[in-house]
């Protein structure tokens, strides 16, 4: 059974098995009260924001290809929330991570979110959680024009790229995912063609040999 009821602002629901973790430490360190359910199905977390988060510890990325079988079920889990992904891309992990990026954004159409660790994985989290009347890239805005909070917080992440053209791109492309498929010929009356050349290669960075 999965839950689909979002929590309240200040709450999140946690996969029972992140009970003895530091993130949940953290999360409790910025004032977000944690409520642990053992019925999340694949989900990690629920929050407020009618999101869910699965969460891709760097030992999960440097192991191999059993985490692309939990996010496949994540992805056909049939949840109403909205689904997020969160990676950890490490020193360890970095030469993965392209690999995993393609696989979770361009192949399951999921929105990616690296994060250093738990702690910043926490401070994102928290972000949501206390989202309300406070600067928060991952709130709903009221303006349907506007892209989906998750993916702007995403594509805000590309190198060279800020929040106006960010807004932009996906004004443009509608998804993270057309935006991904886009050649720099595409992007370059939006963004540049500087910015479009970073952009693309982003997106379609080679996978590290054996990955």
């Amino acid at each position: 059974m999965e839950l689909n009821a979002a929590p309240p602002y200040g709450h999140v629901i946690a996969s029972e098995k992140w009970r003895n973790s530091a993130l949940i430490q953290s999360l409790k360190g910025a004032a977000v009260r944690v409520l642990f359910e053992d019925r999340l199905g694949v989900a990690d977390f629920h929050l407020p924001n009618n999101s869910c988060v699965l969460y891709v510890s760097e030992s999960d990325v440097i192991a191999g290809t059993g985490y692309k079988r939990k996010l496949v079920r994540y992805r056909k889990s049939g949840s109403r929330l909205q689904e997020l992904v969160l990676v950890e891309n490490t020193r360890l992990s970095e030469q993965y991570f392209a690999a995993v990026q393609k696989f979770v954004v361009l192949d399951l159409g999921l929105t990616l979110l690296p994060v250093a660790g738990p702690t910043e994985a926490s401070q994102l989290i928290a972000q949501i959680v206390h989202g309300e009347g406070r600067e928060n890239p991952f709130r709903r805005r009221t303006s349907s024009r506007l892209p989906e909070p998750p993916a702007l917080a995403l594509v805000r992440r590309v190198p060279g790229v800020g929040g106006v053209k960010a807004a932009a791109l996906l004004e443009r492309f509608s998804s993270v995912r057309l935006l991904c498929n886009a050649g720099p010929a595409e992007l370059e009356p939006v963004v540049g063609p500087a910015a479009a050349r970073q952009i693309h290669d982003f997106f379609h960075k080679p996978a590290a040999a054996g990955t």
